[in-house]
């Protein structure tokens, strides 16, 4: 029993310390170098460029195995995965070589150490151990190296060996800090190959026998072959030269298997980083570049700016490029004209003295160099054209200009003005810039740079007035299109505008006036007094009047006062009115040699009165004779709102007895309708319309009545057949019979040609008069013809309705009396032409005239006797015997002492 007891208390003793262990080892890891002072002692007092000095060892507690080192002495190069090495020579002659190296961590702490570069002679070589497995609490950590003369003897002739991690058996987990380290191969080494690079061992090779192998990019897949290892030893050997460039970093599984198939430890993970040589020069983005600089740039203006790359590692010596000017050309005035900033490649002017006259172009060649300027290096050209500055003012070619020009001319050049300027023409430096400074408040003038950039153009904007000022006296400054590069003066010229003066029309105020009349004002009554006013009032001239424009002839206006007054009777219904509004143009002219004319409109509202009697549109209707539909008749009445609407109608005369007629119901139409049976024909029937006001007028309506019933009208004609084939046949019967009567006359007349007639005409024939006349320029007597015979058609037809009777309803217009000067008949037959045009009283009026009475029979023989022949052999004799009225006849046709003559 007490020994039983005392197993399980030394177990949990046991496990008690081992809990211990392992929360002490996670307790005790802190962020920092392995030593609080890294020294390295060499064995050679001079240090050559590429020697290993040794490895800088440090941990930010996480997995993270590179770091961006940074040494401030520059003849030190730190690389990220903590390898020291020698960047320029060194001497260690003075004794040890101190200087601090930086890093961060990846919470980005920053962390720094002190370290001592030692000169140390010794017989054989040591290795500290604590540069794998130093002591955090050591106050310094040594580092001893071999005296070296090339980067590849510098490296550490023994080589990593990686171990599988250890499980604990009794926790079955792996150390938190055990961190299987990467193996860091430098790219384009010169081998032998294969070379060997790292050795994998596993602790149960102690007891059976492991068989290793490995898997992944590198091994068995592309690029296959790269690395291989002994598959008994554990070696693992690199086959050919790595480019970083390429692939900078390979993973792949290592793989223990003991003999039989059995897996003797879990794969692990192998990181080979290839580390960085300084085997690309850095490269420009261009070969040549291209910029310009102004010839007034101040010092540090910014020219251009240079870009070049490097494949190398980026945050190395190897990448971290510098920048430098190697020449310049021309080295006129001064060899240092520009700089370059040697870590942004800026390149910015240094020096003065640019002349765009004299160099107007500089060729820099740069040189970009990797190892902070001291490693490979590219070079590119850059080309700088100098442009020109605005570092000339322009100048006007003379300092005053006088010129001329008449009032009221708007858009008018008044003067152009020159300027010179040294800069380079046409360029922004070079371009002129115009400006009104002063004398202009109204803003009469404009001025504006000339096509040819370097001349000013003023022009009037708006009409100078001469009566309010004669003259203008205006101040003009020029500018360049950019600003000057340096103070420069301001050019300015005086410009003086003479004002000449014209003769001006006079002005109506208003331009436009409006007046409202009745349109049966009465002639002469006075419409308005529309007056215009001289501008020219020193001139001290005449207004006069006359009318311009008066499209209806309805106006006179009084010479001397501008009097306007009723010529002729205006209708508001007339075409020339719109919207009730009748416009004409009034002109007022002065007394001068060459009258100058202004126009006014004078625009007069009519009011409307009762002067149109109400009609009907529809003047022909179809309807039937049995239960015919009405028909609706629009009425319309050209005068305005409170003369036209509601409308009454009635019948006339015979229409009384056969139609009915009624307004609707909005009084506006009227509703006809056959009352009584007709027969087929056409009807008139007459309809009296009157306006609210009483005003009527009677309208006829041409009904044609067909044989049908009901709303669809159907007119039938005539269809030939049956008993009416006897009456056609007759018919053509008498027109054969005319024929041949006609036929039988005219070979009479052809018989009786030969022989001589008595004349046609006896002297005692009261059918007709022949007067004589003895001298030229009488005319005949004026004989008196009854027509009122050609009017008894109508009173045989009462059924026809005439509208050709004098109105009644309109007054008769004035008419002017024949003038007693001689110059104004050609105004009075103007006048009186346009009064008769629009004189509603005076004849013809539209009249509807039935001719069908054509009196008794003539005495005169029927023309069908008459005979004509183009045979040339008609006997004219008979001619000679009708007196001496047809002497001149009977000579010209009959023969006599023309034919004597021949």
């Amino acid at each position: 029993m007490g020994a039983a007891r005392f197993a399980v208390w030394g177990s949990l003793i046991v496990i008690i310390q081992v809990l211990a262990v392992v929360f002490a080892e996670e307790q005790t890891c802190a962020p920092g170098f392995q030593s609080d002072m890294l020294i390295f002692k060499v064995n050679s007092v001079r240090l050559r460029p590429g020697t290993l000095v040794g490895k800088v060892g440090f941990t930010d507690c996480t997995d993270h195995q590179i770091f961006p080192f940074w040494s401030e002495n520059s003849r030190f190069k730190l690389q990220s995965d903590g390898v020291l090495k020698v960047n320029r020579e060194v001497v260690l002659y003075d004794g040890p070589l101190n200087f601090l190296i930086h890093t961060w961590t990846s919470q980005g702490q920053k962390m720094t150490v002190p370290v001592s570069i030692v000169h140390h002679h010794h017989g054989n070589h040591h290795q500290n151990a604590g540069h794998h497995h130093g002591d955090h609490n050591d106050q310094h950590h040594h580092v001893d190296r071999n005296p070296v003369n090339n980067t590849e003897s510098a490296t550490d002739p023994e080589l990593p060996v990686l171990r599988f991690p250890v499980s604990s058996e009794g926790l079955r987990r792996r150390k938190r800090d055990w961190v299987i380290p990467d193996i860091n191969v430098a790219e384009n080494e010169r081998g032998p190959y294969p070379m060997q690079v790292s050795q994998i061992r596993s602790n149960e090779d102690k007891v059976k026998k492991i068989y290793y192998s490995i898997t992944g990019p590198g091994a068995d897949e592309p690029p296959v072959g790269l690395f291989t290892m002994d598959r008994d030893t554990g070696h693992l050997y690199l086959t050919q030269p790595l480019d970083r460039e390429k692939v900078p970093r390979y993973t792949f599984q290592a793989h223990a298997v003991a003999q039989g198939a059995v897996n003797a430890e879990e794969p692990m993970e192998i990181i080979v980083n290839v580390i960085d040589q300084n085997d690309n020069k850095p490269v420009f983005s261009q070969a040549t570049f291209l910029g310009q600089v102004p010839e007034a740039s101040p010092k540090d203006f910014e020219v251009i700016k240079v870009l070049a790359t490097d494949l190398d590692q980026p945050n190395t010596d190897n990448s971290d490029i510098r920048y430098r000017i190697l020449s310049q050309d021309p080295e006129l005035p001064s060899e240092s004209l520009f700089e370059i900033n040697p870590v942004t490649g800026s390149i910015r002017v240094s020096g003065t003295g640019l002349d765009r006259e004299k160099y107007p172009k500089y060729t820099l060649v740069v040189q970009a160099a990797d190892m902070v300027g001291e490693g490979l290096s590219g070079e590119a050209k850059v080309i700088l054209t100098v442009t020109d500055s605005n570092d000339n003012a322009p100048k006007f070619t003379q300092p005053s200009y006088e010129t001329a020009i008449a009032e009221n001319k708007a858009d008018t050049v008044v003067a152009k003005m020159l300027v010179d300027d040294q800069d380079e023409p046409h360029s922004p430096a070079w371009n002129a810039m115009f400006k009104i400074v002063d004398g202009d408040p109204g803003k009469l003038f404009t001025i504006k740079t000339g096509p040819n950039k370097n001349e000013g153009i003023i022009s009037t904007a708006k009409g100078l007035d001469f009566e309010k000022a004669s003259q203008h006296t205006l101040l003009v400054s020029v500018e360049n299109e950019i600003p000057f590069a340096v103070p420069l003066p301001t050019s300015t010229a005086t410009v003086v505008v003479n004002v000449l003066d014209v003769n001006e029309p006079p002005v109506f105020d208003p331009v436009e006036k409006h007046v409202t009349k009745m349109e049966d004002l009465a002639i002469d009554a006075d419409v308005v007094h529309y007056t215009a006013s001289d501008p020219d009032i020193a001139r001290k001239q005449k207004v006069m009047y006359k009318i311009v424009s008066d499209p209806a002839g309805w106006l006179n206006v009084a010479k001397d006062s501008g009097l306007i007054t009723v010529k002729s009777l205006m209708d508001r219904e007339s075409l020339f009115v719109k919207d009730n509004k009748y416009q004409a143009l009034i002109g007022a002219f002065d007394n001068d040699e060459v009258p100058a004319t202004g126009t006014g409109t004078l625009i007069i509202q009519l009011e409307d009165v009762n002067d149109n009697a109400p009609s009907i549109e529809q003047r022909e209707i179809k309807v039937c004779n049995k239960q015919s539909a009405p028909h609706l008749l629009s009425v319309t009445d050209k005068d305005g709102p409170g003369n036209t609407a509601p409308y009454r109608v009635s019948l006339y005369g015979m229409s009384k007895t056969n139609w009915t007629a009624r307004m609707n119901d909005s009084k506006t139409g009227i509703i006809l309708n056959l009352a009584t049976e007709l027969a087929s024909g056409v009807y008139t029937v007459v309809l009296r319309v009157g306006d609210n006001q009483g005003f009527e007028q009677d309208s006829t309506v041409q009904a044609k009545v067909c044989d049908c019933s009901g709303e669809q009208v159907i007119c039938k004609g005539r269809v030939a057949g049956g008993t009416e084939l006897p009456v056609i046949l007759g018919i053509l019967g008498g027109i054969l019979l005319l024929l041949m009567l006609l036929l039988l006359l005219l070979l009479f007349a052809r018989r009786r040609g030969g022989r001589k007639e008595e004349p046609l005409l006896q002297d005692d024939d009261i059918r007709d008069n022949i007067y004589y006349y003895d001298e030229e320029g009488g005319g005949e007597d004026d004989q008196d013809y009854d027509l009122s015979v050609l009017h008894q058609g109508l009173d045989n037809r009462p059924e026809v309705f005439r509208n050709d009777v004098v109105p009644n309803f309109m007054p008769a217009p004035q008419y002017r009396p024949r003038p007693a000067n001689p110059e104004e008949i050609g105004n009075f037959i103007d006048d009186n032409l346009k009064a008769a045009d629009n004189d509603p009283t005076a004849p013809p009026y539209d009249s509807l005239l039935v001719f069908d009475y054509e009196g008794g029979g003539s005495d005169a023989g029927s023309l069908s006797t008459l005979n004509s022949s183009s045979s040339g052999d008609q006997d004219y004799d008979c001619l000679s015997d009708w007196g001496p009225r047809f002497k001149k006849l009977a000579d010209m046709y009959g023969g006599g002492e023309d034919d004597d003559m021949l």
